[in-house]
């Protein structure tokens, strides 16, 4: 039986979705937005964290599967412009700096799964002037994480966004060995267009890369730790990103549905109708 565990951490509630044997788990705080802080199969975490980051509520969170949301990445001077308004938007957007709410729980003989929520307010509107609901669902079932996105416009005009996942996967080496069929990516050191030849060496690089072309929305990495994960999204994550910081266990690998700096462009946009809701999901699976 699959189970669902909650417990107090630092002055944060947090919850657990778990296997029979605890083998297999994900580890959620909806508090720090909504964020998986830890997952872990056949016994092994999968995740890098910064503890000290996520106990500090003035700092980003270092770790976990951050949610980007309504934009991913930075934008030119923290500003864009919308109908004639001017707008400051944090790096990475809004929802990793709210609190987030639990609505559901699940859990039965194969899986066990919570669902969090983040809505507009007057202090989102004062930054995104769009009225949104969002609901994320978190699955945990044999060597796989599934994450469900709701992403419900409840505005009268259309609400633009470009979502990313942020994951921070543990990792011993930083030559990125990558099965996609992408065939260029894009530095962001010195903004050049290269050949992808199946791996990405970061240890030296200052800035993420990006592969660009990817026709499936699948790709698979082998990070050095002995097991291979592989993850798969919807149509309307078009990009991965790969970052990391030099002497840090870690490689992000993150799928983006634009590249930096869209909301300044908006030839990407992904928009939603008013009182529609765009659904698609990301999942991450480790052998």
């Amino acid at each position: 039986m699959y189970q669902i565990q909650t417990f107090e951490e630092q002055s944060f509630t947090m919850y657990q979705l778990s296997n029979a044997d605890d083998s297999a788990w994900v580890t959620i705080c909806p508090e720090r937005g909504g964020i998986i802080t830890s997952f872990g199969v056949d016994g092994k975490e999968q995740l890098y964290i910064n503890k000290e980051t996520l106990y500090d509520r003035s700092k980003n969170i270092r770790g976990g599967i951050p949610i980007l949301f309504p934009i991913a990445g930075q934008l030119e001077e923290g500003k864009y412009e919308w109908d004639g308004e001017t707008y400051n938007m944090p790096n990475h957007g809004l929802a990793r700096i709210y609190p987030w709410e639990v609505v559901e729980k699940k859990q039965d003989e194969t899986q066990a799964s919570i669902t969090v929520r983040f809505v507009s307010s007057i202090s989102t509107k004062a930054v995104y002037p769009f009225d949104f609901d969002v609901l994320f669902t978190y699955t945990i079932r044999a060597n796989e994480l599934l994450i469900e996105q709701s992403f419900g416009n409840v505005s009268d005009q259309a609400m633009p966004m470009y979502v990313g996942l942020h994951p921070y996967f543990k990792a011993s080496q930083k030559n990125v060995v990558l099965k996609t069929d992408t065939t260029k990516l894009f530095d962001y050191s010195d903004e050049s267009v290269q050949d992808f030849q199946g791996s990405v060496d970061m240890e030296n690089r200052k800035e993420s890369v990006v592969l660009l072309d990817a026709k499936a929305r699948k790709v698979s990495m082998e990070l050095g730790t002995g097991q291979e994960v592989h993850m798969e999204t919807g149509a309307e994550y078009k990009y991965t990103v790969i970052w990391t910081e030099k002497g840090k266990e870690f490689i992000c690998v993150e799928p983006w549905m634009a590249m930096a700096g869209e909301l300044n462009r908006k030839e990407e946009l992904v928009m939603i109708e008013p009182k529609e809701t765009l659904d698609t999901f990301v999942r991450f699976r480790v052998e």
